[in-house]
């Protein structure tokens, strides 16, 4: 091979230094004409750096998290729930979206609009840079949506660990928890009930008395998500009402898919359980049964007539009817007919068609309140003819009338169905009729008991509930929040009615206790400060403002930053060798 030649050789890598070139000795001795400047320190600025963690901190249980609900009252307790355990290990609950770190979307499955309401909200999370936590019963029946993919998503039954998934979550994993509670390979009835909860009212108290149901409609979702029947023992749920009026609770509401189907699945009824209810409710505070369906509220009609003529009970029922039509009602597998409905309706509203010895367990002035889907597959204008005569023969003061909707997966989805706009135009026509006529004009000038339990939504008037749960408004006077007061009424609309507050009428205070304040977290239980460790060490934890600078996530970023001065103070040792053994070096 040809040699390689140059014109300039060099002997040794050090003949580039010049002569003139200072040498290693030089630039070091030459540091000892270095002065260094001092920064000065902003006290107030590192004082603050100090006591809040960085930006993208991924501490668990110091973030601020946004929850929202749609859907029914079961749902809403289960929100309830999610936020009381959050709060209590530390997660600051926020009312403004845009200011929190995750979301958490608790989701309905019921209707089209508000599963778009979902996935819009999800989109806008997502845009965001929202972390974001699915829960309810759409990410239940159907997980694998295209847009639910990589998310986070805490099943309905696993609601008592929502701590664990939001915490991956931040963390910036995707968690999934789906499964059922079971106990000896029998499913429960979920979540336990007496886990920490954050009331959206202080005032009342959410007891689901058992999730899913034993019916099959061939329109529901709900069913996929929330499964077969499952009841809680009736212990647990008195326990829970105990403790509810010991932390000022006035209402009870009792809610499920179905609260006439309980206790079939433990050996017991839904009668038993409200007798051993009524027991632990003191005078004054009220209870609110939820929705049954007629098949199981006519093997129990006497009894529960006697129920819901205690003072402690509302006189007010939710039986849904859905159509009028008996045709229209076997296509949608509700295991009844019109002749059952009528009979539940027409016993406890004392109508003249029973025999006298029975006319003592009637329910006078009781409000029945139903549901109704229009334009259901194969629903014809015949069938919808008799919806309509039923709504004009009844005159329900409270009418949920629902456009049908053909829900994924639901066996109506299949069906053969009715044409958008004449499902929109007999929407509208049940709506004219129901608007027709004002269930409370006969009422004015009646004097009422009315238990008073929130704000309006214009915030003009305070609300409360008479003995038949029917809507009056009453001025807003702080001391009759939470109490029962006596009323005259003088004004009544569509779905209300106005009283005025009689002077010499004494106002009765129900609670045994005072109220927990808004926000505050209800059932922190030794049992569940334990399984939280060190994350709660003092009562004070029960405040949610006190949650999002709690001692705990404060002892926790300590603990951090004397890690960090640590490793700083044994890196500038070595350094400081370093330095030491060079200069040892070269001289």
């Amino acid at each position: 091979m040809p040699s390689a030649s140059c014109d300039t050789l060099l002997d040794d890598i050090e003949d580039i230094v010049s002569q003139e070139d200072s040498k290693p000795q030089d630039r070091h001795f030459a540091r000892k004409y270095v002065v260094p400047k001092v920064r000065k320190r902003n006290t107030q600025t590192d004082l603050q750096e100090e006591n809040s963690p960085p930006s993208d901190s991924t501490i668990p249980g110091i973030q601020k998290i946004w929850i929202r609900t749609w859907g029914c009252s079961h749902n809403n307790s289960d929100g309830e729930y999610m936020a009381g355990q959050l709060a209590a290990y530390g997660y600051k609950i926020t009312e403004n979206a845009s200011d929190a770190d995750l979301w958490l979307l608790n989701s309905c499955t019921v209707k089209n609009p508000a599963e778009d309401h979902f996935r819009n909200s999800i989109k806008k999370a997502q845009e965001e840079n929202k972390k974001v936590v699915l829960a309810g019963c759409v990410p239940q029946a159907q997980p694998r949506q295209d847009y639910l993919k990589g998310l986070s998503i805490i099943g309905v039954q696993q609601i008592d660990r929502v701590v664990e998934v939001v915490e991956e979550t931040i963390k910036g994993h995707s968690v999934r928890l789906l499964g059922q509670k079971k106990d000896n390979g029998k499913r429960l009835g979920g979540a336990r009930l007496d886990l920490p909860k954050i009331r959206k009212n202080p005032l009342i108290e959410i007891i689901s008395i058992n999730t899913g149901c034993l019916n099959a409609c061939t329109y529901c979702k709900t069913k996929h998500a929330r499964g077969n029947l499952a009841s809680y023992p009736i212990d647990e749920l008195v326990d829970r009402a105990k403790q509810s009026f010991q932390e000022g609770v006035c209402e009870i509401w009792l809610t499920s898919e179905d609260t006439g189907a309980y206790g079939r699945d433990i050996g017991t009824d839904l009668p038993t359980l409200l007798w051993n209810l009524v027991e632990v409710i003191p005078e004054g505070a009220m209870l609110r049964l939820g929705m049954t369906n007629p098949p199981y509220i006519l093997e129990h009609l006497e009894e529960m007539a006697k129920i819901l003529n205690h003072p402690r009970v509302y006189a007010f029922l939710h039986i849904p009817v859905q159509s009028a039509s008996d045709s229209v009602l076997m296509d949608m597998k509700r295991e009844y007919c019109m002749a059952d409905f009528k009979r539940v309706v027409d016993f406890l509203k004392e109508k003249k068609v029973f025999p006298q010895e029975m006319m003592s367990s009637l329910v006078p002035g009781i409000t029945i309140a139903t549901d109704i889907i229009c334009g259901f597959p194969g629903e014809t204008e015949q069938d919808f003819q008799e919806t309509v005569k039923l709504v004009e023969e009844y005159r329900f003061p409270s009418l949920f009338i629902n456009q049908f909707y053909p829900r994924p997966g639901t066996p109506a989805a299949k069906m053969e169905q009715v044409p958008a706009q004449v499902k929109k135009q007999r929407t509208k026509d049940l709506s004219r009729i129901f608007h027709s006529y004002n269930p409370y004009d006969h009422k004015i000038g009646e004097r009422q008991q009315v238990l008073v339990t929130e704000e309006s939504f214009d915030s003009k008037f305070y609300v409360a509930h008479n003995r038949f749960y029917e809507q009056v408004l009453v001025p807003k006077n702080p001391p009759f929040m939470g109490k029962m007061v006596e009323v005259d009424i003088y004004e009544s609309g569509k779905h209300f009615m106005k009283g005025q507050p009689v002077s010499d009428a004494r106002v009765y205070t129900p609670s045994i206790s005072k109220p927990l304040a808004k926000g505050e977290v209800s059932g922190l239980t030794q049992e569940f400060r334990n399984r939280l460790g060190n994350h709660l060490s003092s009562p004070s934890h029960t405040s949610v403002a006190s949650q999002h600078n709690s001692a705990s996530s404060r002892m926790l970023l300590q603990r951090l930053h004397q890690d960090c001065a640590l490793r700083m103070a044994v890196g500038l040792a070595l350094v400081a060798l370093l330095f030491a053994f060079l200069v040892k070096v070269y001289n």
